[in-house]
């Protein structure tokens, strides 16, 4: 099974609307130990990229992918901006010239993406951010992928994402600004985290 740029947009489609759903909820859990901006930041940043898209057409992946992350770096405050606009931008790099984009490529692109933001954030696993669902989510993508299924290797890099979410409520925040409240940061869910299992939840569901 491959995915051409018509398969990635909807992806992002379904991205931003389960952002919307969310959004709420990714607020409430930023108000804990951050800036209570973190929805309300994604939700303008993804309803900035459905416009785009309403807006254009793209002929590759890198340009629809590339383009996707200059919206997120233009149009959303904070962390997240950056963050999520540097995953894209890496993304769709690694595929350049690419229409057809097969489970290698996919899992390819998406470690391209984490390493951008790991570089440009400086985490590591065990800091309580976004990149405690990543990694273990790449890991399970390249377990179950390698035999080329794009839809199991989705399934288990969502389920992975979520267990590491979720196992981030009781650790002490090392990065950002939840590293200033120093144990009082335990005991909340990393709403970075959160966000990318919804990442990977809507991939899972639209590219499965």
């Amino acid at each position: 099974m491959a995915v051409d740029v018509r398969g990635l947009t909807g992806w992002l489609r379904a991205f931003a609307d389960s952002i919307s759903e969310h959004a709420a909820e990714l607020t409430q859990l930023d108000a804990a130990i951050g800036d209570a901006d973190h929805g309300t930041n994604m939700k303008r940043g993804m309803q900035a990229v459905t416009t785009m898209l309403d807006d254009s057409e793209f002929e590759t992946a890198d340009a629809l992918l590339k383009k996707v992350g200059m919206t997120l770096v233009s149009s959303v405050g904070g962390a997240s901006g950056p963050l999520y606009g540097t995953f894209f931008l890496r993304a769709g790099t690694a595929l350049a010239d690419t229409t057809e984009i097969d489970a290698a490529d996919f899992g390819a692109a998406l470690r391209a993406g984490v390493e951008g933001m790991v570089a440009r954030g400086k985490a590591e696993l065990g800091d309580k951010t976004l990149y405690d669902a990543w990694a273990p989510a790449l890991t399970a993508y390249d377990d179950a992928g390698a035999d080329g299924d794009l839809g199991a290797a989705l399934a288990a890099a969502a389920a992975a994402a979520a267990r590491g979410r979720d196992e981030t409520t009781p650790m002490v925040a090392r990065k950002g600004r939840a590293s200033y409240l120093g144990e009082r940061s335990a005991g909340h869910q990393d709403p970075g985290a959160t966000s990318t299992t919804l990442l990977l939840e809507s991939a899972a569901a639209s590219l499965g």
